[in-house]
């Protein structure tokens, strides 16, 4: 990275530390000597890393080094060191679990490493334009053409490694419109992304076409598709399992239809807040995203007059 890139960076994270407070690690992520990357076995070959920003799973086997995520473009020698101690060989394939970038901002220097990187097709359709997180307040210029993934799939993708299978699944308009949950089928593992966090209420970027009912429909459909066994990477905080996984979705249903309902009885979104719907999940649930908050994105997507 040249030293004008480094500049770059870290004024771009020190915005984002000021933006987004809520998600833990964006701000030292404008110092990466602050940081440390520490690794957890999931199961044999499987592992997560935890570093600033989002999870990153690691799948290591005789085939290939396969990674989910990777972060924030300065952390990508530590992550890659970090990854050396567990393989010597490099990482051949890079998966994105959607376009944010505390989940793909290393994703030029590890294609530059030999990556391919793989993701939705809305993914790499977000990265090449400009975004503009209305939340956030924040514009994202186009990504480097070296930074898009060079092999999107629209549905479901399977990869056939390492003696088993790993699948990308989209979940549409649930985070953003192009999330995938990455399932290691052999390990009995499945990495989120962002439509699974343990940081509170879950950020639902609705500029990026997310919304709380596919959320919920997303989640609905992992849980019919792990099952108690599971280790579940979330996209923030520590690894969970199914009945984890189950009482998120049940916070953001019970949620979600107090919202509807009065959406439909003609409750104005003032209203609504003031009503609580939120009210016994607020003390432990609030954080970077506020009760009120979370009303607002659920009372965006369910029909009102």
């Amino acid at each position: 990275m040249s030293p004008r890139s480094k500049i770059g960076s870290v004024l771009r994270y020190t915005a984002l530390a000021v933006l987004f407070p809520g998600l833990a690690g964006v701000a030292s992520a404008q110092n990466p000597d602050s940081v440390q990357i520490t690794t957890e076995r999931l199961a044999p070959g499987m592992y997560v890393l935890f570093g600033e920003g989002g999870n990153i799973g690691l799948a290591v086997g005789p085939d290939a080094v396969f990674v989910v995520d990777d972060q924030f473009a300065p952390l990508t020698p530590k992550i890659l060191a970090a990854i050396a101690t567990i393989t010597d060989k490099p990482v051949r394939f890079l998966v994105n679990t959607h376009w944010h970038f505390d989940h793909s901002g290393g994703n030029e220097n590890m294609a530059k490493a030999g990556a391919l990187i793989v993701a939705h097709d809305n993914v790499r359709r977000r990265m090449s334009t400009r975004q503009f997180v209305e939340f956030l307040k924040r514009e994202e210029m186009p990504s480097p053409a070296g930074a898009l993934p060079v092999v999107t799939f629209n549905d479901v993708l399977t990869f056939h490694l390492n003696g088993g299978e790993i699948t990308a699944i989209h979940l549409a308009a649930a985070h953003t419109d192009g999330d995938a949950a990455i399932y290691f089928r052999g390990p009995n593992v499945v990495h989120m992304g962002d439509v699974y966090v343990r940081y509170g209420f879950p950020f639902i970027d609705l500029s990026s076409g997310g919304s709380l009912s596919g959320m919920i429909t997303a989640v609905d459909k992992m849980l019919g598709i792990i099952n108690d066994s599971t280790k579940i990477i979330p996209g923030h905080g520590k690894v969970a399992n199914r009945a984890n996984l189950r009482a998120y979705r049940d916070v953001l249903a019970t949620i979600h239809e107090r919202v509807r309902k009065q959406a439909a009885a003609g409750a104005s979104l003032d209203r609504i807040i003031a009503s609580k719907p939120a009210r016994e999940f607020d003390a432990t649930w609030a954080g970077f995203i506020k009760a009120d908050d979370f009303v607002r994105f659920a009372y965006a997507g369910v029909p009102h007059r």
